[in-house]
């Protein structure tokens, strides 16, 4: 016996019953759940083993490291919705352990959430208290679901421990900078280093400084900003999302395509602030390229790649006359540049305040251009004031009609001389690209849409087809055209054979560069705000930045005198953030002996975004307890190193939501990148497998105002509704109502909760119903009064077991009938292929159908019964539990062996036979399932049907298959 089972062992059945005897119900269901929840609690049966480390044990080769998304503890509580991953994983975790593996399963708290510090502002509860009590409420529910969860292994980013990790991951991340040129373990190029190795090589000259000059002539402050231009964490004073009904800046991921916050919808606008950036773009390419290395729905695989937006093209450097360098362009498609007519800057390019921009209008300037300014000044100060009132969203609105004004500027083309004009448009971002574009409007709509409100010529540069009416651009394939200049000629040359041709002719030339170029940007990485990891640094007098050393890790966050934001006026682009931290000053200021002596330096008072924590959990899953390491070694290289197969390594299984495609998977991908590159890890990605569940959706009820009704106080009848195509009228206290289809919530008063389905049906009954409603994947409808079909499906098991009137279990050690054995070695094969592939709906009907046929036997043999609870447990374990042990074994069945078939009794006997002649059915045998070609042709030569079809018609050839199929071709 296992040192998992012993404190189970001794327990055995329970005797419990209700007033209804021994049948089934709810009230015993929840006694039954409760009991063996304690048990195994008590047991510690689902303790997985650790290699080494206080955890440690004999562990299995195989291993099954299994997550949830990080769950945020809310206080509205759960409702049915929420559990379905949770279960399912679950189930997942349940089978593999059967299957002999070492199963790591735990759930912890992502906890430091936006919602308990608005909760805070509101009440001025501290929002410590309102997580630990949301956390609280949601283990409870949770733990009544019999979750096979390793409870040891269970923390929230909030605990102190955690959050010294998490800021001690931030400093390595500080202290280091990306080699493009370093050779990483897994054989590929570039990787993060130590700073120091940085500074060292600066210092012997074997990495030389941005402007040539010895790293000795420089001085301390100049060394200083040279190190810092390299670091992953550095801060910017650059355009931020700024979200004054938030109080804080949010990182682009967090702001909707509306130009809005994801969280409370609140408008969100662009300011210059001094932020802390991640230099998530660094790592680019590899986010792109690992992708393939993974197990993940091509669904998330793509719009990971679409963030990040990996691009390959030129840089094309257009000279402007009265300027010190060149305005540079990103395009895609160099081989069009002499299709370019004009080109368009944003409003805030450098170039329209570097003194470019004309006094007057230049001679042969359209009326169109102007924007009705008298000069270029007045027009393009115009025109930027207009676009700063718009966030990026609506100024990127592909419906919108394009607007812009000429600045008065003419650009030189490199490739053949011609004077472009420059216009300035709000639909060209400065944050993306260069801030400026080409616009050839031959082959893009936009731009052709824009040259034809602005009269600008449209040259095509890529043949189109005959008829094509050129009254729009042409953006397909071809032949190359209109592309021919004093030293270089692209026509007759297709398109890709054009780009690397004017990619070559630009670097020969120093005017253009062949380039890659991303639309991720780095990850802003400060929040104004109090409930949030405080940053591990201060400041000296000059604004220095000095990074703690580890020992004086955590840096805890100080009480303040309120939570909310001085200045909070939600509409107002000009407001500033003011951190609740700066409240504190007898915090932020601090006397620290940092190793040049006792001196005064300042704390930052930004805190970390949520982001941080979850982006590293998984990690401490394995190693919760170690105060000496992120993660020991060897426990990570066990559950989550490189395997066959798996040369990336990650957890086993990741299940959540797909809403997290981008926010939270990227960042956990960047952060784990760094701790392998600098050697804490062995594995190059966090999660190698995920899954995406669907979600429970729910009917709600609304009367004729519009006012929604409660949603279980409804009542259906059959009736003709014109606006229900279903024909089915619903009424609520005698009015009619009407019913719509959307997500659970207060509002639509349609709430259905855990609890309910525990206190009226049990755990177990829940669980079932959930797996039951259709594959994971997919979104579904509750329906409550579909739940009872689970019920009595367990009913039905349950009396397989135990005689109602007696408790005593009526399971008898007969051999079963041989349809018997076959349909339980069947189920057993259908249900061990279906639990694997996460098809757990299928599995439950093949289970059904085997409970079904032993109900209708006068006696249920123990050779059949066992088997089906074993394959029942991972499902609804409580009641597998309570019948294992009735059934006379002690101890848990968690490590039981999954049932496996007897190959032997899959075997068919007999099997259909489909004849045909000349193609068309004409009869079906029942034929031994190895008979021979030369019997199964004669006894389908000698069918009735055959013979009645045939008449007098003789036989060309006879094609056979057996032992399914034979088709008899008749002369003609």
């Amino acid at each position: 016996m296992s040192k998992h089972d012993e404190a189970t062992a001794a327990g055995g059945a329970s005797t419990a019953t209700d007033e209804t005897g021994h049948r089934y119900t709810a009230e015993l269901a929840n006694e039954i759940e409760r009991r063996w929840q304690d048990r195994w609690s008590e047991a510690g049966t689902f303790h997985a083993d650790n290699p080494s480390g206080d955890l440690s044990g004999d562990v299995p080769a195989e291993k099954f490291y299994l997550l949830d998304m990080f769950p945020y503890p809310s206080g509205k509580g759960l409702h049915v919705g929420h559990p379905l991953g949770y279960i399912a994983t679950d189930v997942v975790g349940r089978y593999q352990r059967m299957k002999g593996k070492n199963v790591l399963h735990a759930l912890g708290y992502d906890a430091f959430g936006l919602p308990a510090e608005q909760y805070a502002v509101q009440t001025g509860q501290h929002p410590r208290i309102t997580t630990e009590e949301n956390i609280a409420n949601m283990r409870s529910q949770l733990r009544r679901l019999g979750l096979a969860h390793d409870e040891r292994r269970t923390f929230a980013t909030t605990d102190p421990e955690f959050v010294r990790w998490t800021q001690w991951i931030f400093l390595q991340i500080f202290n280091s900078f990306y080699d493009d040129a370093a050779p990483r373990p897994d054989g590929g190029l570039g990787r993060a280093r130590p700073i120091a190795e940085l500074e060292a090589e600066l210092a012997a000259g074997t990495r030389a400084t941005p402007d040539g000059r010895p790293w000795s002539e420089l001085d301390p402050d100049e060394r200083r900003q040279v190190v810092d231009d390299h670091r992953l964490a550095y801060i910017s004073d650059a355009p931020v999302n700024w979200c004054p009904g938030l109080g804080t800046v949010l990182a682009n991921e967090e702001v909707t395509a509306e130009g809005r916050s994801e969280r409370g919808n609140y408008p969100v606008f662009k300011r210059n602030l001094r932020q802390w950036m991640l230099r998530i773009t660094a790592y680019a390419d590899r986010l792109v390229d690992d992708l393939d290395t993974i197990d993940w729905p091509e669904k998330v695989r793509s719009m990971q790649r679409n963030w990040i937006g990996r691009s390959t093209g030129a840089h094309v450097d257009f000279t402007v006359p009265g300027t010190d360098g060149p305005l540079t362009v990103f395009t895609t498609r160099p081989d069009t540049l002499f299709g370019a007519t004009f080109m368009v800057v944003s409003p805030e390019h450098p170039l329209l305040a570097d003194g470019a921009v004309p006094q007057a209008w230049p001679a042969g300037t359209k009326d169109a251009w102007t924007g009705g300014a008298a000069t270029p000044a007045e027009a393009v100060h115009t025109y930027q004031q207009a676009a700063a009132a718009k966030s990026d969203a609506e100024r990127q609105d592909a419906e919108r009609t394009k607007t812009g004004v000429f600045t008065g500027i003419y650009a030189t083309s490199p490739v053949d001389g011609a004077q472009v004009p420059v216009f300035v448009a709000d639909y060209v971002l400065m944050g993306y690209g260069t801030g400026a574009i080409m616009a050839v409007p031959g082959g893009d709509q936009r731009d052709y849409e824009f040259a034809q409100a602005y009269d600008l010529p449209v040259v095509y540069t890529v043949a189109p087809p005959e008829g094509f009416a050129r009254d729009a651009a042409y953006v397909g394939d071809g032949v190359v055209v209109n592309s021919a200049g004093k030293d270089l000629s692209l026509d007759g040359l297709d398109v890709a054979t054009a780009k690397t041709t004017m990619i070559d002719w630009l670097e020969d030339r120093g005017v253009g560069r062949g380039a890659t170029t991303y639309r991720l940007r780095d990850w802003l990485f400060s929040r104004q705000r109090y409930w949030g990891e405080p940053f591990p640094v201060v400041y000296d007098a000059a604004g220095r930045t000095h990074a703690l050393p580890a020992s004086m890790l955590p840096v805890d966050l100080p009480e303040v005198p309120d939570y909310s934001p001085r200045t909070f006026e939600p509409d107002d682009a000009s407001s500033s953030p003011e951190p609740p931290l700066g409240r504190v000053p007898e915090w932020v200021e601090v006397e620290l002996d940092l190793g040049d002596g006792v001196q005064t330096y300042y704390r930052d008072t930004n805190t970390m975004p949520n982001w941080a924590g979850s982006s590293w959990y998984e990690l401490r899953y394995l190693d919760p307890h170690n105060h000496d390491a992120l993660v020991d070694p060897e426990v990570e290289q066990y559950w989550m190193g490189p395997r066959e197969g798996r040369p990336s390594g990650g957890a086993d299984l990741y299940v959540g939501g797909v809403e997290h495609a981008v926010l939270h998977l990227l960042y956990a991908r960047f952060w784990h990148k760094v701790l392998y590159d600098l050697g804490y890890i062995s594995s190059a990605e966090p999660f190698h497998k995920l899954f995406n569940q669907g979600y429970i959706q729910a009917y709600a009820y609304a009367d004729a105002r519009g006012q929604y009704v409660p949603a279980d106080e409804v009542e259906e009848s059959a009736g003709a509704d014109d606006r229900d195509p279903s024909g089915a009228t619903y009424t609520w206290r005698g009015q009619e109502v009407f019913r719509e289809y959307g997500k659970m919530g207060k509002s639509l008063r349609n709430i259905v909760t855990p609890d309910d389905m525990y206190a009226t049906y049990g755990a177990d009954t829940f669980r079932v119903y959930e797996m039951s409603m259709g594959p994971l994947d997919v979104s579904r409808p509750w329906d409550t009064r579909a739940v009872v079909g689970s019920q009595r499906f367990l009913q039905r098991l349950w009396r397989n077991v135990v005689d109602e009137r007696t408790g005593e279990t009526t399971v008898v050690d007969a051999p079963a009938d041989e349809t018997t054995r076959r349909l339980v070695a069947r189920t057993a094969d259908e249900v061990e292929t279906e639990m694997s592939g996460m098809r757990v709906n299928t599995a439950i009907a093949r289970m059904i159908v085997l409970n079904n046929h032993l109900t209708s036997l006068a006696e249920v043999p123990r050779e059949a019964i066992e088997p089906l609870v074993l394959m029942v447990a991972p499902v609804a374990p409580h009641v597998a539990e309570e019948l294992w042990a009735r059934l006379g074994h002690t101890g848990s069945l968690a490590r039981e062996p999954f049932p496996t078939a007897d190959p032997a009794l899959l075997v068919e006997e007999t099997v259909t036979c489909v004849v045909q002649v000349a193609g068309k059915v004409r009869d079906r045998l029942e034929v031994p399932a190895d008979i021979a070609e030369d019997a199964l042709r004669e006894q389908a030569l000698a069918s009735d049907a055959v013979r009645r079809v045939l008449g007098e018609k003789g036989v060309r050839t006879v094609i056979v298959r057996a032992p399914r199929l034979v088709n008899i071709v008749p002369e003609k």
